[in-house]
């Protein structure tokens, strides 16, 4: 296996509202943290964490659309609420690991192109970590999540 690789469960994840939902058949995975400065963009955060599998691997329900922010890759998204969901170059897929359905537990094994990393991401671990209170109450508007082995 390539390095970094290693193999994995069987997942399945989507956008926000329902409309494109994917599930990932076990094997092999390379899940990264990537600093670059297109990933930052295309996500809106400061880093995407992102799960590489082979394109065969992953079966759609609903279509994504695309844009080619590069000449080496595509990026997929809702068009209906907008969450980006994938970067795919020929071969892989780079799943955007907020959109797999818990309990998959994204394990990254490396952090990619980190000279464009935000300098205050080292601080995190020092900031008080503040749960949810208790009988906080959001209406969601969110599709349900699609547990792995559920209709997707």
């Amino acid at each position: 296996m390539q390095r970094g690789w290693r193999e994995e469960p069987a997942a399945a994840g989507g956008c926000q509202c329902g409309a494109v939902r994917y599930r990932v058949a076990a094997g092999p995975a390379k899940s990264v943290v990537c600093h670059c400065r297109m990933c930052q963009r295309a996500t809106g955060g400061v880093f995407a964490p992102l799960m590489e599998v082979p394109r065969a691997r992953v079966t759609w329900d609903g279509t994504p659309a695309e844009w080619a922010s590069s000449d080496v890759a595509t990026r997929g998204f809702c068009a209906r609420c907008g969450t980006p969901l994938y970067y795919r170059s020929d071969d892989t897929v780079e799943l955007m690991a907020g959109t797999l359905a818990p309990p998959f537990a994204f394990r990254p094994f490396e952090q990619i192109a980190v000279e464009s990393r935000h300098g205050w991401l080292d601080g995190l671990d020092a900031l008080p970590r503040i749960a949810t209170p208790a009988g906080y109450a959001v209406r969601s508007n969110q599709a349900p999540e699609t547990p792995v082995g559920g209709a997707a």
